[in-house]
């Protein structure tokens, strides 16, 4: 739960304050903590974009698009109306210095003159964005950027736009922001590890076989494919997303929640990750890319025939993996790593399957005893599963075993049935001034270094990614991947 009636004391500016990230998340998430009593907003929330629009159509287009991506008893008249009084608008060009006049008189009018500023566009506009404001007086120590992802495409290009933005911002105002850190059972693995004597004890390779996690989408690049063809699910997911996880996963205690106690202990996994060489590239990775298919019993086009006419990639839209750390907790214990797009099931989870019994006493019985697994599943309901044996009820002479789930579900758990979407909880930390769910940039770029050799092996042997029909679970390859070491996707 979020505290309620908190503060918000600063401006809030969204650059691409029209775009779909604006429309579809943060936005909603903005109205979310002012209807819920979350949040109370001194300042105004500014859309900012190169879009001519009037503030009565600014107004419009955010309730329309609330009207769709909240739920229907939601969006209540009294509600809407104190939000859309704290809606501006204001007509900004990145590269145009004296659009950001404007910006500066509504920020000057505000009741607060703190301000918070979400750079929801492309990377390539975070240097000229802060440079303009910083010329136009509105960068002090009080103020806040957000920085949504790709940051960069490799270390290299990262390191360029981190610059960039460090020559206004000093690390302390600077949110680098993956909204997977914002859901609750993500948050909810730290104190399953760090609050219970019962796991932390086994969270090791004496106990542990493997980690498994799994980010499946069944959407495709979604009007996107000049991006994604840039990116690829290497860059796009595993890059953040995959690697944040498996960091919570694998860190050790921190000495406290403080924001850099707990980055400094991811970033010592992001450096422990064992480097994927260019010999080891076919047998520790999977690429595959999607042909025409069926996703739900609708048909769907494959990649390349998203692309247009005359497309022709080589970009993965499918990425398994297998990782290794380096260090004396979790020497041996392989982390399987999984994510694509046009998957049949859209779920992320990550599975934490232990180590068989070293003896069975139930084997004349015909039971096969099952490896315990801790089942955090992310989305798209959030719950988590410790999967036991347990003896089938009956009076049978034999004793007959079954694995059965104990399950927590956090809607069920809890008097307030309410999960606050990821959105909530991080813009919220930013006011808050809280970093703890934020990426420091020595995360970001350890993380590109173990990225980038992957992308060098792919550049050196030259495959092309393996086929997989839509609909599918990918290649045939990435079962192979994880069958050879005796074991099974948990799909």
């Amino acid at each position: 739960m979020l505290t309620e009636g908190y503060v918000g004391s600063y401006n809030i500016v969204l650059f691409g304050g029209n775009g779909d990230l604006a429309m579809r998340k943060l936005l909603p998430a903005l109205y979310r903590l002012y209807s819920y009593n979350n949040l109370t907003l001194e300042g105004c929330i500014i859309g900012a974009s190169r879009t001519e629009l009037s503030r009565t159509e600014y107004e419009d287009l955010v309730h329309r698009n609330l009207q769709i991506h909240l739920d229907t008893d939601e969006l209540d008249p009294v509600k809407w109306e104190g939000f859309r009084q704290k809606l501006r608008y204001a007509r900004v060009d990145a590269n145009d210095r004296s659009s950001f006049d404007v910006l500066k008189a509504m920020t000057q009018d505000s009741a607060v003159q703190r301000n918070m500023y979400y750079f929801s566009t492309s990377p390539s506009l975070f240097g000229s964005i802060c440079s303009n404001l910083n010329t136009s007086g509105l960068v002090d120590r009080h103020s806040r950027v957000v920085l949504e992802k790709p940051i960069g495409e490799d270390l290299a290009s990262s390191q360029v736009i981190n610059d960039e933005v460090a020559k206004y911002f000093e690390e302390c105002q600077i949110y680098r922001i993956d909204h997977y850190l914002g859901k609750e059972t993500v948050q909810n693995l730290l104190s399953v590890r760090f609050a219970n004597a019962l796991f932390e004890p086994l969270w090791n390779s004496n106990a542990i076989d493997h980690v498994q996690i799994t980010v499946a989408e069944t959407v495709g690049v979604e009007g996107r494919w000049s991006y994604y063809d840039r990116a690829g699910a290497l860059r796009d997911m595993v890059q953040n997303h995959l690697l944040q996880l498996l960091c919570l996963v694998a860190m050790e205690p921190p000495s406290s929640m403080d924001a850099d106690a707990v980055r400094d202990e991811k970033l010592k996994v992001l450096k422990s990750l064992r480097t994927i060489t260019s010999d080891e590239v076919n047998q520790k990775t999977v690429r595959g890319q999607y042909r025409p298919g069926a996703v739900n019993g609708k048909p769907v086009p494959g990649y390349i025939d998203e692309g247009g006419d005359g497309a022709d990639s080589n970009t993965e839209t499918f990425v398994a993996l297998r990782a290794e750390i380096d260090n004396w907790r979790w020497a041996g214990v392989p982390f399987y790593l999984r994510t694509g797009k046009r998957m049949p099931v859209r779920y992320s989870e990550i599975v934490i399957q232990f180590k068989s019994v070293p003896h069975s006493i139930f084997n004349d019985d015909g039971n096969a005893i099952a490896q315990n697994k801790l089942i955090i599943r992310l989305q798209p309901e959030e719950s988590i599963q410790l999967v036991m044996m347990n003896k089938v009820p009956g009076l049978e002479e034999s004793m007959k075993l079954r694995a059965v789930p104990l399950n927590l579900s956090l809607t069920e758990a809890f008097d307030n049935p309410r999960t606050p979407a990821a959105y909530e909880r991080l813009l919220l930390d930013v006011i808050r001034d809280n970093q703890t769910l934020f990426m420091r940039r020595d995360e970001i770029e350890a993380a590109w270094r173990w990225i980038d050799q992957i992308h060098h092996g792919w550049r050196v042997t030259m495959d092309r990614p393996k086929s997989y029909t839509a609909g599918s679970w990918g290649p045939a390859a990435a079962v192979a991947l994880i069958v050879r070491d005796g074991q099974n996707w948990h799909d």
